[in-house]
């Protein structure tokens, strides 16, 4: 019986010597690692995906500021078609503002010829200047003087008072009120101030004058109107020294 006692507690020493053994020779790492904690090729990844959404953040980030800025040069260029727009606009204005007056000032040069009338006058019929087809040998005038202080007149008013109120007789004239009545009224010469004229080459019939023994703007409108016409001499030194001669050809 004592050695069988013996030889149980032998083979239990035997068993708990190899189990601990056993034990010993196990690795450590996997029974000791934190559950949570990744393995070297998932950490990996992990990096390299991060990197990649990195990537395509800062690639979404350069096309929108790309965008951005192909909208703001668009917008610029936009800007820019619109002020040369403006400045088209602005300059055809400029011109036809300038062709406006240039048409103003040669409406003004054609009145100061006699040629015209104030821009909404309306001028009776037959009284605007139409030159003959052929110039007639004979005519008959009738005119009104519209002189200035220092002409050789009894006239006491300036030469621009004048000037505006001959052309405002004229069109008074070319509307049609009555001539004699704006002889009588306004002219510095003796009423009814009416006077025959032969031209160059013809002699003077009984009571006419020869042309050329006329002031030359005299005779000069007068033969180069129509009956029932009514031109403008304008004052000049040499043809019209006495002032303007509003002249209404008779016959």
């Amino acid at each position: 019986m004592k050695n069988d006692s013996q030889g149980i507690v032998m083979l239990r020493a035997f068993v708990a010597t190899v189990v601990a053994s056993a034990i010993l020779s196990l690795p450590s790492g996997p029974m000791t690692a934190r559950a949570d904690e990744a393995p070297p090729d998932s950490a990996k990844a992990a990096g390299e995906a991060k990197a990649a959404e990195a990537k395509e953040h800062a690639e979404e980030a350069k096309a929108a500021g790309e965008a951005k800025a192909a909208e703001a040069q668009e917008h610029a260029t936009e800007a820019k078609e619109a002020g040369q727009a403006k400045a088209a606009e602005a300059k055809e204005e400029a011109a036809e503002k300038a062709a406006a007056k240039g048409k103003d000032k040669t409406k003004k040069a054609k009145g100061a010829k006699g040629g015209a009338v104030s821009e909404g006058t309306k001028a009776a019929p037959g009284t605007m200047p139409v030159k003959p087809s052929v110039e007639p040998q004979r005519v008959q005038v009738q005119h009104i003087l519209i002189a200035f202080a220092g002409s050789g007149t009894r006239a006491t008013r300036t030469k621009d008072e004048a000037k505006k109120l001959a052309y405002e007789v004229l069109e008074r004239a070319r509307q049609g009120e009555d001539f004699d009545a704006l002889v009588k009224q306004y002219t510095d010469d003796s009423p009814p101030g009416i006077y025959g004229m032969s031209g160059r080459g013809t002699p003077p019939a009984a009571g006419e004058h020869a042309r050329d023994g006329m002031v030359p703007a005299f005779g000069n409108v007068g033969f180069a109107i129509s009956a029932g016409n009514i031109g403008m001499a304008d004052h000049d030194p040499v043809t019209s020294p006495y002032g303007w001669h509003i002249i209404k050809r008779l016959k």
